[in-house]
């Protein structure tokens, strides 16, 4: 069983920085990606950044140059700079992985993490 744990969510001003972080902790074999996706309600979840098991990263249009993802062993980290209203949504940590040897990688989603930017 996997746990995917985020923490550092909250209420910013616009123009603030908010810090992320989210734990994988139990049956992992490997970790092909983490990242973060965001959703606010009526929209589909969307992608905020990714990072793969050897760095490399991918932002969303929206996010990049203001966010930063980066990643220590089992851990997922989100650095957001210059929040602006539009940024406010829940947002969810993912990890791309496999369990053992022989499974297939699996999505798994954290709880999920309120980031309000107030204008």
């Amino acid at each position: 069983q996997v746990q995917l744990v985020e923490s550092g969510g909250g209420l910013v001003q616009a123009g603030g920085s908010l810090r992320l972080s989210c734990a994988a902790s139990g049956t992992i074999f490997s970790i092909n990606a983490m990242g973060w996706f965001r959703q606010t309600p009526g929209k589909q979840r969307e992608l905020v950044a990714t990072i793969t098991y050897n760095g490399n990263t991918n932002y969303a249009t929206s996010t990049k140059g203001r966010f930063t993802i980066s990643r220590a062993k089992n851990t997922v980290s989100l650095q957001m700079n210059s929040l602006q209203p539009e940024d406010t949504a829940v947002y969810y940590c993912n990890a791309n992985l496999r369990e053992a040897w022989y499974t297939q990688s699996v999505d798994h989603w954290g709880q999920g993490t309120q980031v309000t930017v107030s204008s």
